[in-house]
């Protein structure tokens, strides 16, 4: 991500494994407390979080002490400047990198859980995953849009938005017909049999969104989603995550530069100085 020391962080579409759904993917916290009746439990808690890369000139801290938490069916809109680690910071959340130190801590569903009690799955810790289940909890809970659309340029519109399903090796004939209907949500049915190449940059961003939720993940992570349109079409393509958003019951998560977007999110969080602090999303 251009301004980010984790640019070269390996784009997402190539990080999803074939693995089948595994019994052991459970939380190493299991003292963690039970939510209070009627309060929904946060989908997904980080706690003391830091990152910092080591350069030839020292250390490079980009945040410390990250403490928040997002709860189930919030759009959160993470702000600050170029550079600030926002885009480091999705990589964490979305368990695609690890953190020098801290937690990310999300409540898996019961499938993922079969310890789960009174309704609630024990919390995971992301950054203590192995690989291996690390790969599945991104393919199976997780939506990502990136700034880049990277769709693969040899598959069509309508392969693209299966491909996350055809490598956990469900077969063809359904997935393409849970890609069909997702292509159908963002207005691009009549383009499933064209490739990225023969597709706008609207129409690739919005083959992105369709590819981030048919695998029916429970999180959406967006990385100025965006960033690379134009003013009509960032409009266009803003609007169908928030149409999209509420029609799956989403908890979402974006790094925005536009504060019009952020605005007409639940909450915001701006990143500076290395440390995250809310502010009310009328102020942006």
């Amino acid at each position: 991500m251009p301004g980010e020391p984790n640019a070269e962080f390996p784009p997402p579409a190539r990080s999803l494994a074939p693995l089948n759904p595994s019994p052991g993917l459970r939380s190493p916290l299991p003292e963690a407390p039970a939510p209070l009746s009627g309060v929904p439990a946060p989908l997904l808690q980080v706690q003391a979080l830091r990152k910092e890369y080591k350069t030839g000139r020292g250390s490079l801290v980009l945040f410390d002490n990250l403490n928040f938490s997002v709860f189930p069916g919030e759009l959160v809109a993470i702000i600050g400047e170029s550079g600030a680690g926002k885009s480091s910071l999705l990589h964490l959340l979305g368990a695609l990198d690890a953190p020098t130190s801290g937690k990310v801590l999300f409540r898996a569903n019961d499938a993922l859980d079969s310890h789960a009690k009174d309704g609630h799955a024990d919390p995971i810790d992301l950054c203590s995953l192995p690989p291996n289940l690390a790969s599945e909890f991104r393919n199976r809970q997780i939506g990502y849009v990136w700034q880049a659309h990277y769709l693969l340029p040899e598959f069509t519109a309508l392969e693209n938005v299966a491909m996350p399903l055809l490598t956990r090796e469900e077969d063809r004939k359904p997935s393409l017909a849970k890609a069909l209907d997702r292509l159908s949500e963002v207005e691009l049915a009549d383009r499933a049999d064209h490739r990225s190449g023969e597709l706008s940059g609207g129409e690739q961003q919005r083959v992105s969104l369709a590819r981030a939720l048919v695998t029916n993940p429970r999180l959406l992570l967006a990385d100025e989603p965006t960033g690379d349109l134009d003013h009509r079409t960032s409009e266009v393509v803003f609007s169908l995550i928030e149409r999209l958003h509420a029609a799956h019951r989403l908890t979402s998560i974006l790094v925005t530069h536009n504060p019009a977007f952020a605005r007409r999110c639940t909450r915001v969080f701006q990143l500076r100085d290395r440390r995250m602090e809310e502010i009310s999303p009328k102020i942006v």
